[in-house]
C-alpha cells in the first residue's frame, strides 16, 4: 500500500477530480490524502453548478500543518488535477516541492488538465501557462489528453506519430497520451518512456461520462505504486476506464464501485 496525497476539485455529485482518482487509488488498496483545490456541487458542464474554490493559502496552511505533525515524509507519491488559477498552481508547486523535502523519492504525477476537445482552455490562458512553466517540468509521469499535448508542446497533434514526437519533447520520465487520434476511427493512449512507446487502441465513443481522465491517472498511479511496470499500467488503466464506461452506460456521471 502506497499513501498518495492528491490535489485536484472534489464534487459533491458525481465521480471526477478526488471522486474519480480515490475510488481508482483505494480500490487498488492505496491510502489516499485528498487535499480539494476547488469544491463543487457538480461538473461545471451541466446547466448548473456552485461551489467555492480553496483559498491558495489555505492549501499551504493544511500543509504546514501536516508538516508539523511530522507526516508529509509518509507520502509516497503526489497526484495533481484540476488546478483553477495561478495561485492554485503556485500552491501545487510549493506543495511538491515540501513533500519532495521530506521524501525525495516521492512519485509525482501531474495531470495537466487545462482543457479538451472540442472546447478548449477551461482554465485561464494565465494559469495554463503557469502550469506549463512550474509545475509541468517538475513531474516524473505526465497524463495529458490529446488537446493539453498539442497545447503544452505548440504542436499540432493529429496522430499517434505525432503524439509521440510531441511527447518526446517534454521532461517526464513517463508520459502518458489519451485520446490520441488512432486507426479505424478508433482513439489511442500512449506510453512514452525511453523504451520503444506503447499505443493501446480503443473504439471512439460519442459520448463518455465526465471524470474518465482523472480516473485513469488514479489507475495508472495506483497500478504503477503496486509494482507494474509502465506499459502494464496503461494496459491495466485503460482496461479499467472501458470497463467503468460500459457499467455507466445510459449515465450522466461516471459510476464507480
Amino acid at each position: 500500500m502506497a499513501r498518495v496525497l492528491a490535489l485536484s476539485s472534489h464534487v459533491v455529485r458525481g465521480s471526477i477530480g478526488l471522486q474519480a482518482i480515490g475510488a481508482a487509488l483505494r480500490g487498488l488498496g492505496h491510502e489516499v490524502w485528498a487535499l480539494p483545490t476547488i469544491l463543487l456541487s457538480n461538473h461545471p458542464g451541466h446547466l448548473r453548478s456552485g461551489g467555492v474554490a480553496t483559498p491558495a493559502d489555505r492549501i499551504d496552511a493544511m500543509i504546514d500543518a501536516l508538516e508539523a505533525n511530522g507526516w508529509l515524509g509518509e507520502i509516497d507519491a503526489v497526484i495533481t488535477g484540476y488546478l483553477p488559477s495561478v495561485a492554485h498552481v503556485a500552491a501545487a508547486v510549493r506543495s511538491v516541492q515540501r513533500v519532495k523535502i521530506a521524501r525525495p523519492d516521492v512519485m509525482f504525477l501531474c495531470d495537466p488538465v487545462l482543457g479538451d476537445d472540442p472546447k478548449g482552455l477551461y482554465i485561464t490562458a494565465d494559469a495554463a501557462a503557469a502550469l506549463r512553466d512550474s509545475l509541468v517540468p517538475s513531474a516524473d509521469i505526465l497524463t495529458p489528453n490529446r488537446f493539453e499535448l498539442a497545447w503544452l508542446t505548440g504542436r499540432t497533434i493529429a496522430s499517434t506519430a505525432e503524439a509521440i514526437a510531441a511527447a518526446g519533447e517534454l521532461r517526464a520520465t513517463t508520459v502518458i497520451a489519451t485520446s490520441v487520434p488512432a486507426t479505424l476511427g478508433n482513439i489511442a493512449n500512449i506510453c512514452v518512456t525511453d523504451a520503444e512507446p506503447l499505443i493501446v487502441e480503443v473504439p471512439r465513443l460519442d459520448h463518455v461520462p465526465h471524470g474518465t481522465g482523472d480516473y485513469l491517472s488514479g489507475l495508472y498511479l495506483g497500478h504503477f505504486l503496486a509494482g507494474a511496470n509502465a506499459d502494464a499500467a496503461l494496459r491495466s488503466a485503460t482496461s479499467g476506464v472501458a470497463a467503468a464506461i460500459a457499467a455507466s452506460a445510459g449515465r450522466d456521471e461516471l459510476v464507480l464501485g
